[in-house]
């Protein structure tokens, strides 16, 4: 093995690349040396690794050349015109972006669940979306155990999951509504701050989201399952940051909450948070900075056979995005897969 590897960040300037920056560092990730690439607007700018300053360059084709591992931490645009090119330069591409996360020769991970899929890698590796990690993160203890029928899921999802701009225009209305001022929108159609928006992405035919129909598919995907049913409702709330799930599991065989609670406990990666006597259970502000996905609210549903009630929440800009792509590259060295 070698002592470090070559890792370039695409989109090293936006909020997950440089949360990806900051968590190669605290889990001292072994890079022998970074390299930060972004679009032209943003090239020549620095980022700070491990007190240097590292100029930012513009990607190119030319820019994967050497390179071991390539996170790609932007949108879609960078993805479909560097993703495989930077694999047919030697690269292994982990990719957070939602434009391969469905084709069939690319896996869709989360290393906690499913990091046997690294095996068949063809040198592209779909990070999974935001929501759908933290849902699965706790479904899958529970699948292994039970199995599960149908999943009815509402997200509280954060600003932050849509980047700066979110983040920067709530913050404004903030502090525009305490002034007294008038609030205008740019980033969402409608004001964010004092309001939430059922709609995250576009709408599709059949009246769901995108990112609706990113959590159906994704999780049958994850698990393995395409007969689990899955229904999503996606909403975006005036939180800077981590996302909140209300999560309704109908089970194949029963599974009382007592026992959701212990097998959730000692799933790797989640940290269960329940004590309804003495009003403790996760909350954005709790999450906010740790890598768990944090469960509580673990109750029977008293509306149908084997139903389990769950409330979910995890930083998505941690988990949700960086961390579990940071996490996939430690996967597939333990695996000798890079």
């Amino acid at each position: 093995m070698p002592c470090g590897y070559r890792v370039a960040i695409v989109g090293a300037t936006g909020a997950v690349g440089r949360k990806m920056i900051e968590i190669l560092i605290q889990r001292d990730f072994p890079i022998a040396e970074l390299v930060p690439l972004a679009t032209s607007r943003s090239a020549g700018t620095e980022v700070e690794f491990k007190g240097k300053r590292i100029k930012v360059e513009e990607t190119s084709s030319d820019s994967f050349d050497g390179v071991d591992i390539a996170l790609f931490a932007g949108g879609g645009s960078a993805s479909r015109k560097f993703g495989w090119e930077a694999v047919a330069r030697g690269a292994v591409v982990i990719d957070n972006s939602s434009l391969f996360r469905m084709e069939e020769n690319v896996p869709l991970v989360i290393p906690e669940v499913n990091p046997q899929d690294l095996k068949r890698h063809k040198g592209l590796i779909a990070n999974p979306n935001c929501s759908t990690i933290q849902m699965v993160m706790v479904l899958k203890p529970i699948y292994d155990a039970v199995g599960i029928k149908r999943v009815v899921v509402s997200t509280y999802q954060a600003v932050s999951g849509t980047g700066k701009a979110a983040i920067d225009e709530l913050d404004r209305q903030t502090k525009d509504y305490a002034a007294g001022h008038t609030m205008s929108a740019e980033v969402y159609p409608y004001q964010i701050a004092l309001n939430v928006l059922p709609q995250i992405d576009a709408f599709t035919p059949n009246g769901y989201t995108k990112e609706e129909m990113k959590m159906v598919n994704e999780t049958r995907k994850i698990l393995g399952d395409n007969s689990i049913a899955v229904s999503a409702t996606t909403v975006r709330v005036p939180v800077f940051h981590s996302h909140s799930e209300a999560i309704n599991v109908q089970t194949e065989e029963k599974l009382t909450a007592a026992d959701a609670r212990m097998l959730l406990s000692k799933a790797p990666g989640v940290r269960v948070i329940d004590n309804s006597a003495e009003r403790i259970y996760p909350m954005p502000v709790t999450a906010t900075g740790k890598d768990d996905v944090m469960v509580g609210r673990i109750r029977e549903d008293i509306s149908v056979q084997n139903g389990l009630d769950l409330w979910v929440v995890a930083d998505n800009l941690r988990k949700g995005a960086a961390l579990n792509a940071v996490q996939i590259a430690e996967k597939m060295i333990e695996l000798r897969l890079i």
